[in-house]
């Protein structure tokens, strides 16, 4: 079975790096990519810096198939993301037509200015194509294989209902897990040779503490649904009072 589709997150803001705000679009992502078939391989954050946006980047989009963003394309002069994607391709970045008319219907529609700090919004990189917002109206982006989008939640998972239909995927990764009531350094042995005999799954153990007693959860991640139920059950057979 050929392998899945690569992704990778950056997560652009100083106020992630500070503690101010709590990151939940990587997470959120991560599950919409799984089950679509792409893998989510790589994560980063990084602060409103333009050459640490730039650098991000081009690293991430040269070892992925897609890059997805988020943060920093808003009004305010510290959202400097859509500038720095432009510059990490080379490409000018100006005020796009198509955008504007958006963003003025929006703010006409509720009798509100359309000022220049608004305006900014509709600066797109040349060649890239708008990522539909039905939320805000401000539309993200993509170029080349990065998706820039907005970092407020509910804005940031409407963009990734945009763009998901349009990426190629592969077959959706599934799991299944089961809890084992011993410390880690009981169960390695028998669970690294039972991941040793299925090389096609990804065996993971995510430890515990409850109680004052040690325990782990163990997870068998794989895109074939037999695999995993063969593998599940060698699992179980191998730590009897297992649930």
């Amino acid at each position: 079975m050929p392998a899945n589709p690569t992704a990778a997150m950056l997560v652009i803001g100083d106020e992630i790096l500070s503690g101010r705000t709590r990151d939940g679009n990587t997470h959120y992502l991560a599950g919409e990519l799984t089950a679509h078939g792409i893998t989510l391989r790589e994560a980063r954050v990084v602060s409103d810096d333009r050459e640490a946006i730039i650098e991000a980047v081009n690293a991430l989009r040269a070892r992925h198939d897609n890059v997805f963003t988020s943060g920093g394309i808003g009004p305010t002069h510290d959202d400097i993301t859509a500038e720095s994607i432009a510059a990490a391709f080379g490409v000018p970045i100006s005020i796009r037509a198509d955008a504007f008319a958006l963003l003025d219907a929006h703010y006409k529609r509720r009798e509100m200015e359309f000022n220049e700090a608004r305006q900014r919004m509709a600066r797109i990189p040349d060649g890239a194509t708008l990522i539909d917002n039905p939320i805000s109206i401000a539309p993200g982006f993509t170029l080349g294989n990065v998706h820039v989008m907005a970092g407020v939640p509910n804005i940031f998972q409407a963009m990734v209902a945009s763009v998901l239909p349009t990426l190629t995927g592969g077959a959706p990764l599934l799991s299944q897990s089961l809890r084992v009531d011993r410390g880690e350094g009981e169960i390695a042995g028998p669970f690294g040779a039972l991941a040793a005999e299925f090389p096609d799954l990804s065996m993971g153990s995510y430890p515990f503490v409850q109680n004052g007693a040690f325990g782990s959860n163990l997870v068998i991640r794989g895109a074939d649904a037999g695999r995993i139920s063969e593998a599940m059950t060698r699992l179980a057979a191998l730590f009897p009072q297992a649930r």
